[in-house]
């Protein structure tokens, strides 16, 4: 993917007027948002990976050849940071939502862990905003193949998924359906309404 980072913004004031397709990101802290885009571009250090979960706390605009965006959205849950900056991480991502952006929205779980109340919140605000999404399996090099199906099964359930949105198995250090998911991207790319 030719990706080239084009924006960062730091609270909703910076948000842009949405004018290509955009593809938002996100996930609890911890769930492997900027290996995932990493593993996308093919390039390894193109988004930093920290070792402390929650680090992102701004959004970050990646122009994919002109073609729209991938948006890096700050993730939830494990952040070790006060209370007020949870909060404003927050409410940076539910400004983001509601901007009337076309593409579609990927929701990254881990394939190891049950969805928690942040995840589920977020298939309500991609619902709510009317905006398409699928859910992204990561991390699957860490169980083993056989459950993949039964995982997958488990939280498209824990999320109210429909048949049609069975979660995509990905691996950042396989390659795990970095294709499927880049095809995906094209698509939500394509999206005129």
């Amino acid at each position: 993917m030719d990706a080239q980072l084009e924006r960062v913004a730091a609270n909703r004031g910076q948000l842009p007027e949405p004018t290509l397709p955009e593809v938002p990101v996100i996930g609890r802290s911890n769930v492997g948002k900027s290996s995932f885009i990493n593993t996308l571009t093919g390039r390894k250090g193109f988004m930093r990976v920290s070792n402390s979960p929650g680090r992102t706390g701004a959004v970050f605009f990646v122009n994919v050849g002109g073609r729209g965006y991938v948006v890096d959205l700050p993730g939830y849950g494990f952040a070790k940071v006060p209370l007020p900056v949870k909060r404003a991480w927050a409410d940076l991502v539910e400004a983001y939502l509601a901007r009337a952006a076309k593409g579609g929205g990927i929701l990254l779980v881990d394939a190891r862990r049950e969805p928690n109340e942040g995840d589920r919140q977020m298939v309500s605000y991609f619902r709510h905003y009317g905006r398409p999404f699928s859910v992204v399996m990561t991390k699957v090099d860490k169980i083993s193949r056989g459950r993949w199906k039964g995982r997958a099964t488990a939280i498209a359930d824990a999320l109210g998924l429909g048949a049609d949105q069975e979660p995509i198995p990905f691996s950042a250090v396989t390659n795990e359906g970095a294709k499927r998911v880049l095809r995906l991207i094209e698509e939500y790319m394509e999206q005129t309404a």
